[in-house]
Formats: structure tokens, sequence, C-alpha cells
């Protein structure tokens, strides 16, 4: 059976998809991009500060769905330019301290114009 998993303390859905999906003891969460949830707004204008708020909305639906980051086994990134790699990663390592399995590919262009998305997959 497949849980929805929803929070006000992550942006809504800006299309037909769930935040996550628990199914069995792992979570499934929808890429998250550096949109503030209370205002519906991109927060940041550089990586450093949309990384964080990237951070903020995956710590929100892991918290939502009783688990945290040390329980990440996957994560996928996508970052607009390869050129901002060290410096999204010096974020990322502040809360993916367990090291899981990760991708990291830039991309044309991601929802928004924004600089970065992460998803990931987290046992609960």
């Amino acid at each position: 059976m497949l849980k929805k998993v929803s929070t006000t303390k992550a942006p809504a859905a800006i299309g037909p998809y769930s935040q996550g999906i628990i199914t069995g003891n792992l979570l499934f969460a929808s890429g998250q991009i550096p949109i503030d949830p209370a205002s519906g707004e991109i927060w940041g204008k550089d990586i450093v500060e949309q990384a964080e708020q990237v951070m903020k909305n995956i710590g929100a639906i892991l918290e939502e769905a009783g688990t945290d980051y040390t329980k990440v086994v996957k994560t996928t990134c996508f970052l607009a330019e390869m050129s901002d790699f060290a410096t999204f990663n010096e974020v990322y390592a502040k809360y993916f301290t367990e090291k899981p399995a990760r991708s990291c590919v830039a991309v044309k262009s991601l929802p928004k114009n924004v600089l970065c998305e992460v998803e990931v997959i987290a046992e609960i």
C-alpha cells in the first residue's frame, strides 16, 4: 500500500505529483527546488542560498515521513551549472553526514530556472 507524504513545511507540488510516497519501509521524495513554502517564491540568489533552502525542504519531508537525513540511502542532485559542484557539495555535506549513494548531474535547465534540485530515497 502506498502512503502519500504531505507537509506545509515544504513547498506544495507544482504539478501532478506528491511530495513523497512511502512504500514498505522506504520514502521516495520528489525533487525539491529552493521554494520557500511560506511564500511560494524562489529563495536565494546563489547556489549556497538555494541549496540551503532545498535542504530545509527535504528535511521537512523526511520529518513528516518519520525519518531523517541519517536514513537517506540515495540522492539524485541536479545542477544548472557544474561549476557550482564544489560549492554545492559544501552545503550538501552538512546535511548528508552518512554519505548516501548519489548521482549528481548538470542539466540544461531546472523548473523555475533554479540552480539546483535534489531528490532522495530514505529508510523509514
